[in-house]
């Protein structure tokens, strides 16, 4: 659960579930589906009522759906038999909340319960996705960009008139390869690259980036259409990837869901740096290297 505290949204989780019902008011369905999307994404908490999260995602989506004029009566139920089964305040006191907090969280409950029992508001219709987001690159697909000491252009920042802005100067060109693509919730598009980890001096071919150089997988991110324009983003092409050699070389890779949900964008992760000093310090203390590759050529398929 993270922390947690009196309020609604104190804990970790509450949070992360905000963001979730945000990202999925998007999106252009009925409030039942829209709910079957909340559930699947998070199927222990929405399911077992023993899970320590379990009052809060109910409590959670049911008081964001009610804020954004969502009238879901199955959320809203659960909710309110939650407030009056007093099965949060329990799960609050098992984690060691005090008789105060416990009040205060009480009387939070209570306002939040005549929230829910009263009519919901009318109130102008949500903005919602047309349609699923374009996906911009493939599978494979090779992409390569101006890099200032291995930093990318700020997409957020083109345009603008700051200091740092100016002193931007490309002196090289960064790589990466898309490992892997998709949607979550059927509409919000995610890549995790690959990324080359030392800048090039000239710009490459794609040929060029097979010659012998490491590869880090990095975290996933979302790409608009603007975002790909403003940090000058080009494809060089596609290669085909082993999907069993990816597993293998890297069995554990960062759920896209908080990216996508978040809207991080991919622009955070494509940064050229090799793996810096903590690496030696990872590897002195027992835990395996950071997982590599030395070529593409370790994960093209034959």
């Amino acid at each position: 659960m993270g922390a947690w505290g009196t309020e609604l949204y104190a804990s970790d989780f509450g949070q992360d579930m905000r963001d979730s019902v945000k990202a999925v008011a998007r999106l252009p369905f009925e409030p039942a589906r829209l709910l079957d999307y909340l559930c699947a994404t998070e199927p222990r908490a929405a399911n077992d009522s023993q899970d320590p999260d379990h009052a809060v995602f109910w409590l959670t989506v049911a008081d964001q759906f009610n804020k954004r004029g969502i009238d879901c009566t199955d959320a809203r139920d659960r909710a309110l038999a939650i407030i009056a089964k007093g099965s949060d305040l329990a799960a609050m006191a098992r984690l060691g909340m005090g008789e105060k907090s416990l009040a205060k969280r009480g009387a939070m409950l209570q306002e939040l319960r005549a929230r829910l029992g009263a009519p919901i508001a009318a109130t102008k219709l949500r903005s919602v996705l047309k349609g699923p987001q374009k996906l911009l690159l493939e599978p494979g697909e090779v992409v390569i960009y101006p890099v200032c000491q291995g930093k990318p252009i700020n997409p957020y920042t083109v345009g603008k008139d700051f200091a740092f802005v100016k002193a931007w100067r490309q002196d090289g060109f960064g790589a990466f390869m898309v490992a892997e693509r998709g949607l979550v919730f059927d509409h919000l598009a995610w890549y995790r690259p690959l990324v080359i980890c030392e800048p090039l001096a000239e710009e490459p071919r794609l040929s060029d980036l097979f010659a012998p150089r490491r590869w880090l997988m990095r975290n996933p991110g979302t790409l608009t259409p603007r975002h790909f324009a403003n940090m000058a983003l080009r494809s060089l092409g596609r290669v085909v990837t082993d999907a069993a050699k990816l597993d293998r070389i890297f069995p554990e890779r960062m759920s896209a869901h908080g990216a996508a949900v978040s809207d991080i964008s991919i622009a955070n992760n494509i940064t050229v740096q090799d793996l810096g000093p903590h690496e030696a310090h990872r590897v002195k203390h027992g835990y395996p290297p950071t997982p590599r590759i030395q070529a593409l050529a370790d994960i093209v398929a034959v």
